[in-house]
């Protein structure tokens, strides 16, 4: 693998102007299409999906949330046995914001859950495209957290995949985890007008990130509060007035070399052990920084294209029950309860809903398929 990114090192030399967008070669040069693929070459797998499938590492063509073209990567992952035509694109959970984090190139971020939802899926003869969201492996920073990046890149990596493959069909569906089960809510958003000529059946959310507003400003008071680090580092990709550093108190800000040396182990132990005042400057995130991400972040802003299946543990810490319940429940004109699905795991908490839920997400995919 290391020598597929210095070739592709080579080739974003001459397609990458110096702000990480894709350029022209020239005044009648078109800039390539979304779902692009400008290099591909087979990929290892972990142990637990090597027998299933073969894989390719693809870089590919995105756009970012202001339609600027850029550079994404991932994998497209081949059953080798009783392949259809029908494409899974697998919305991978939180990982962290360097370029060492894409679990595409790092098996260390690969997580076992991921495994174990990707298994399911090639059993069933799908495809999965699995991409690592923009700026994970790519020069542009990683928009952590922003729905409509990472849905672009969820979109363009099935277009991707029906580039290598002609005999895929325009279907598919995305199922994702944590922060991609938020990505897999904002697809179904913005699928009609980016989409093209895909045809998406439906999206499934295993403990989405959702109800920033509520999750935002208790973070601090839990351990995992390296996550709302990472929150305001990917608000600041899209919010030029918001300061990780001047938000964060002088024992926080002297971690945030974190972000770029470590994956998400490391960021969630830096931050550990700070508290209260030693955290955020002030004790508090300020209100107009929540409102901020919430706008940002929250699915659920505009109608969902296709159904929706939410699932998720009852002990889980990272995404509690209680949002994604009220997700499911909010009856307004956005998220219309007709198109909603909740399957809940007594006892499981955010990683154990991934495992606990293969076979009847499996089987809630493959009715949207039929």
């Amino acid at each position: 693998m290391n020598t597929v990114r210095r070739r592709v090192a080579v080739l974003l030399v001459a397609l990458l102007g110096a702000g990480g967008s894709l350029v022209s070669t020239g005044p009648a040069a078109a800039a390539p299409a979304p779902g692009t693929v400008i290099f591909s070459a087979p990929a290892a797998l972990p142990s637990e999906l090597a027998g299933l499938a073969t894989a390719k590492w693809i870089q590919y063509v995105s756009t970012d949330v202001n339609g600027g073209t850029i550079p994404a990567t991932g994998l497209v992952i081949t059953p080798k046995k009783g392949k259809n035509n029908k494409t899974v694109a697998w919305g991978h959970g939180s990982t962290g914001l360097a370029d060492q984090c894409a679990p595409s190139i790092s098996q260390a971020v690969f997580w076992p859950e991921a495994r174990a939802a990707i298994a399911g899926l090639l059993q069933r003869g799908w495809t999965v495209a699995a991409p690592d969201y923009p700026g994970l492996g790519t020069p542009q920073p990683h928009p952590y957290f922003v729905g409509k990046s990472e849905a672009r890149a969820v979109i363009d990596s099935v277009k991707a995949a029906r580039n290598l493959d002609s005999n895929l069909s325009t279907q598919y569906v995305v199922d994702g985890h944590s922060q991609g089960g938020q990505a897999a809510l904002f697809v179904s958003e913005l699928a009609p007008s980016y989409d093209g000529p895909l045809v998406l059946r439906g999206v499934v959310g295993i403990a989405p990130v959702n109800h920033v507003e509520i999750l935002a400003p208790a973070i601090p008071e839990f351990p995992n509060r390296g996550y709302l680090v990472m929150a305001l580092a990917g608000l600041a990709t899209v919010e030029p007035s918001v300061s990780p550093a001047t938000l964060l108190a002088p024992p926080a800000r002297l971690r945030l070399p974190v972000l770029v040396t470590g994956c998400l182990n490391e960021i969630l132990a830096a931050y550990e052990p700070l508290e209260g005042d030693n955290f955020l400057a002030g004790g508090t995130l300020p209100q107009t920084v929540v409102n901020k991400m919430a706008r940002w972040e929250n699915p659920a802003q505009s109608p969902p294209s296709a159904p929706i299946l939410l699932v998720q543990g009852t002990a889980d810490e990272a995404v509690p029950a209680f949002v994604t319940e009220m997700l499911a429940t909010d009856k307004n004109d956005a998220y219309p309860s007709r198109l909603i699905e909740l399957k809940e795991y007594e006892g499981e908490d955010h990683e154990g809903a991934v495992y606990a839920s293969v076979d009847f997400v499996s089987d809630w995919i493959a009715a949207r398929f039929r």
